[in-house]
């Protein structure tokens, strides 16, 4: 849910096109964030498909990356099929940050986007993602090095600040823009809240507001449904509007973000629940094709655990643990297809 502070009873139109840099998104633009073990190729084609105007890798680690660790090196694949796509990096040290952006426009993405909005322990807590936001000189540092080594937009994604006593968004804003970014991403919470609370869009309408801020602000956290996305939109005046968690084991959340946005809601189809199914089972034929078996079904288990699609299904509990346990393609198909006639004979 969105918070709604005092100002939120503004609306704004947002009808012009949106560009990041050259790369035209459209009027209201809907992005699928970067998540980790989550943004595979596979369920970015989807997403791509259903609607979503610009999808992001799984982030990478730059000091990975720079040490040629294979796993880390597999991330920068992508196709002409999921264009625009943005490829993340995130790291603390700036000699590496610049190397591996260098690196990074090679496997040719529309922009690169500097992550320092990570909360988790193993990236903020080592200095890179959301801690920099206790750092403020060295991520200003890092910024304006990878801007001016590569060719390609840069933009940053990052939090309100590193705690409630430290919102320092509305400066930081105007600093990273001074760096040379072509868009900036803000999730409304601070590091210290994670996941946690609700998200407030108050500071981002502030940034948006701002009229010494001219670059694309991107909101993010909480949107969860079509009418989130579109009250996101008018209550809050963003340029876009960035979906990660809600899009787990539901890519055609934007199809629905889509048609309400653009006016369809009343004569579009929603997908049935058979075609949902359809849908989580060619993420895993996608997957398992671009990847291998084994990697292709870990990829799509965490899809599988969170899809709203089988929720109802009684006594759900041992099916989703076969789910998650299932080491092949044929039982695991198996499984979902079993599930699909319980939902059946639900209806």
């Amino acid at each position: 849910m969105l918070r709604r502070g005092c100002s939120a009873a503004k609306t704004y139109s947002n009808t012009g096109i949106m560009k990041i840099a050259n790369i035209d998104l459209g009027e209201r633009p809907v992005l699928l964030a970067p998540m980790e073990d989550v943004t595979d190729i596979g369920f970015r084609l989807l997403c791509k498909r259903f609607g979503a105007s610009m999808v992001y890798t799984e982030f990478v680690s730059a000091e990975a990356l720079v040490r040629s660790v294979k796993a880390t090196e597999r991330k920068l694949t992508i196709c002409d099929e999921e264009r625009p796509v943005g490829i993340q990096i995130y790291g603390r040290d700036a000699d590496a940050m610049v190397e591996a952006a260098r690196m990074v426009e090679q496997a040719g993405p529309d922009l690169i986007d500097l992550n320092f909005g990570c909360p988790v322990k193993k990236v903020a807590g080592k200095g890179a993602g959301a801690g920099m936001l206790r750092n403020i000189p060295l991520m200003l540092d890092i910024t304006r090095r990878v801007v001016g080594a590569v060719r390609l937009p840069v933009t940053v994604k990052t939090r309100l600040g590193w705690d409630a006593s430290d919102i320092i968004i509305g400066t930081l804003a105007e600093q990273l823009q001074d760096c040379g970014i072509s868009a900036l991403t803000i999730h409304g919470r601070t590091r210290a809240q994670m996941y946690t609370g609700t998200a407030d869009w108050e500071p981002i309408a502030a940034v948006r507001r701002n009229p010494r801020v001219s670059i694309p602000i991107i909101g993010n956290g909480d949107i969860t449904s079509a009418a989130g996305a579109r009250d996101a939109f008018s209550r809050y005046g963003v340029d876009a509007v960035m979906v990660g968690r809600a899009t787990f084991g539901r890519p055609w959340i934007f199809k629905e973000m889509r048609d309400l946005l653009d006016g369809r809601a009343g004569t579009a189809r929603p997908l049935t629940a058979d075609e949902q199914i359809d849908v989580l089972l060619e993420q895993l034929r996608i997957n398992v094709e671009r990847i291998d078996e084994y990697r292709g079904i870990l990829h799509t288990r965490r899809h599988l655990a969170a899809t709203p699609v089988f929720k109802g299904i009684p006594d759900f509990r041992q099916t989703r643990i076969a789910m998650l346990r299932a080491d092949t393609v044929e039982s695991l198909t198996a499984i979902i297809e079993q599930a699909r006639e319980m939902l059946r004979e639900r209806q």
